[in-house]
């Protein structure tokens, strides 16, 4: 896989990270904020944007922001596995943190939170 490029928006508050250049993908909308974009064949991240990053990277007065994944629960049982392999896996575990909230034993809700990005952005 090639190294990760990183490309922030200002305008649009968005920073998307490649992986793949140029590779057809499949967009996973994991929630309002995350856009997941895979190679279902090849089962890899191709790469991913965070729409309103600066409010995503930017803690709360708890600590990280975390933000439920409500896209996996609308997926099929075979694609939420694979999107979970995927998330659950470099590059991309460096990059969201995955977890649950469970308001009750019986059910756990993904949730996520962004991780330190240690990058300098450039501007799209």
């Amino acid at each position: 896989m090639n190294t990760p490029i990183y490309k922030y928006d200002e305008a649009s508050d968005t920073l998307s990270i490649t992986f793949a250049p140029g590779e057809a993908a499949t967009g996973i909308e994991l929630n309002e904020q995350i856009l997941l974009r895979i190679n279902k064949a090849e089962r890899r991240v191709v790469g991913v944007s965070l729409f309103n990053y600066s409010v995503l990277a930017q803690p709360t007065e708890y600590g990280r922001r975390s933000l439920p994944l409500p896209g996996l629960l609308d997926l099929s049982a075979e694609t939420r596995d694979l999107v979970l392999d995927i998330l659950q896996s470099e590059p991309m575990q460096s990059i969201l943190l995955l977890s649950a909230y469970a308001p009750t034993a019986a059910e756990p809700i993904p949730i996520t939170s962004l991780q330190s990005l240690n990058t300098s952005l450039q501007a799209a």
